[in-house]
């Protein structure tokens, strides 16, 4: 049965990275959203993080889908064995629909494609675009850096106080979705609609 948000869109890494212990978290926290009857919502590619988490969820049971651009499946990228992949004309269209599918957002370890999906759904929940919770799952301390940062920013008055309570930071995975499923959102001053932006 499901705990908190139905459906949980992971943003990730497509490349592997040095640290095996990363690709071993991203598949188990796919496992525990199967486990959790969640369904996974992903960008869908088969390798690096991205096809660990995407793998786990699966051998768990889960419900994933995969949103990926055609031009990547062009490139042998896309994860063959996921029911539901949804090919899309481009990564605007992507993150559009990925968000469109999801309840919450959680970002794993990753690079700049990784943060720049962090930041934009942050940013469209500053803006009132959503009211979906978003999460930085920081495994083995992966984010440290830049939670420093985002602290200067905060503290320099770059980021307001709301704006940070909007993002959910955890090191346990668990314990993440547990504060997704019950974190009460701040309410912004910007109310928009996506569709008129």
């Amino acid at each position: 049965m499901s705990r908190g948000p139905r459906s949980i869109c992971v943003f990730c890494a497509s490349s592997r990275g040095r640290d095996e212990g990363l690709l071993a978290a991203a598949h188990d926290f796919g496992r525990l959203l199967a486990s959790r009857g969640q369904r996974l919502v992903y960008g869908g590619g088969r390798v690096g993080l991205m096809g660990a988490v995407a793998d786990g969820a699966l051998a768990a049971g889960g419900e994933v889908v995969g949103v990926i651009p055609e031009m990547m499946v062009g490139r042998e990228l896309a994860h063959e064995g996921i029911g539901d992949l949804r090919v899309v004309g481009s990564m605007h269209e992507r993150k559009a629909t990925m968000a469109d599918l999801a309840d919450a957002f959680v970002a794993l370890p990753g690079g700049i494609g990784t943060l720049e999906e962090l930041f934009e759904i942050w940013t469209w929940g500053q803006l009132g675009l959503h009211r979906k919770p978003c999460g930085l799952l920081d495994l083995g301390g992966y984010y440290s850096r830049l939670l420093d940062f985002l602290a200067h920013a905060h503290e320099s008055g770059f980021i307001g106080t709301d704006t940070m309570r909007l993002l959910v930071v955890e090191r346990d995975p668990e314990r993440l979705l547990e504060e997704l499923a019950t974190r009460h959102l701040p309410a912004m001053p910007r109310q928009l609609n996506r569709a008129s932006t």
